[in-house]
């Protein structure tokens, strides 16, 4: 496991500065929010003069970085969004996240946030980085607004090809992190279907069916349909990567058409525009229960160290979100404990592996 949090009182977290469609102008500021905000120390990682540039435009608008913990990482090469995952791994040494996730590798980082290119974020880091021992497939975990409190969505792109065995590992590492970091003592764990009775879906979703029906601690509620990711019935839901990240922008799609419907009407005729103030208040509350930015990005669960992958749009306001998430992962040891749930059902990641 990476050894920054052994020998530092701070979570460090390298943040890939480069990364996203505004670079530095969102990254640097958001990272600065953060650190000031849960107390980490954060590795701004990209082109030195860019960074330098921007953290002394920060300090001229009024941004106070006394007393944070800061420092530049160079990195000369940027991943670009239209470049191979492949390509970067093997052409791109000096990228910034590649740069950024041997920082993690060496011991130097606990964990990494990057707002940039998602694909050459996940080969980074399960090449640079490593899997957590027994993982055969980290998997991408969203969190997403409900009724009720954030429910965690999981897989969400990184394997669209999947295995009984895998969909399991990857419920209880999810498991794991809702118990840390949405603070649930047992959290309800449904399988995504097309129907909630037992025997409902695909082989792959029958079959994991059973795994989770005999795995150890797990709080497995059974199959959940697609109006339930909303409800907050459930905490986690599991499915292979190929539905999850349809489900996930689906759902940002509708956010956002919702919120532009909404601002449309509200704003139609003057009656309207006369009960838009009175009800001020509840509409900034939705505008927030919608906006991606409250959680910052995806977080890939099963390497050493954790790295969350933000959209490429990303705001100053989701990168200080993803970092202080990152910073929490780390502060609350949730790899390790990760780890161990991993641990107590290898015999049974080994019998659904033998499943054919």
């Amino acid at each position: 496991m990476p050894g920054a949090l052994a020998e530092a009182a701070l979570p460090v977290i390298a943040v890939d500065v480069m990364g996203g469609d505004f670079g530095p102008s969102v990254t640097v500021p958001g990272a600065l929010a953060a650190a000031r905000e849960v107390g980490c120390k954060v590795l701004l990682v990209g082109r030195e003069d860019a960074v330098a540039k921007e953290l002394a435009a920060q300090k001229a608008a009024g941004t106070d970085v006394s007393g944070l913990e800061v420092e530049i990482i160079h990195a000369p090469e940027v991943a670009e969004m239209h470049e191979k995952p492949s390509d970067i791994l093997r052409r791109k040494k000096g990228a910034s996240i590649q740069v950024a996730c041997r920082l993690v590798k060496e011991g130097k980082a606990d964990g990494v946030v990057s707002p940039g290119h998602s694909g050459a974020t996940v080969a980074s880091g399960m090449f640079i980085m490593g899997r957590v021992p027994g993982v055969e497939r980290p998997a991408l975990a969203s969190l997403m607004p409900t009724e009720r409190s954030p429910m965690v969505l999981l897989d969400v792109g990184a394997n669209v090809d999947c295995k009984p065995h895998h969909l399991f590992q990857f419920g209880i590492m999810a498991d794991a992190f809702a118990r840390d970091i949405l603070e649930l003592a047992s959290p309800k764990l449904g399988l995504l279907s097309i129907g909630e009775e037992e025997g409902k879906g695909n082989s792959l979703v029958k079959e994991t069916y059973e795994l989770f029906k005999m795995a150890h601690g797990i709080n497995f509620v059974g199959n959940v349909e697609g109006r339930d990711v909303f409800t907050g019935e459930v905490d986690v839901i599991v499915c292979d990567g190929f539905v999850g990240n349809v489900a996930l922008k689906l759902s940002e799609g509708l956010g956002s058409s919702l919120s532009r419907v909404l601002k449309r009407e509200l704003f139609s005729s003057l009656p309207a525009k006369i009960g838009t103030l009175l009800a001020r208040g509840a509409f900034k509350r939705f505008a927030n229960f919608v906006d991606y930015a409250e959680y910052g990005g995806a977080l890939l669960l099963g390497l050493q160290g954790i790295a969350v992958i933000g959209h490429g749009r990303s705001n100053a306001k989701a990168v200080a979100s993803a970092t202080r998430m990152a910073a929490t992962f780390v502060r609350k040891r949730t790899n390790q404990h990760l780890v161990e749930a991993v641990a107590a059902n290898e015999e049974l990641t080994r019998y659904g592996k033998a499943i054919k």
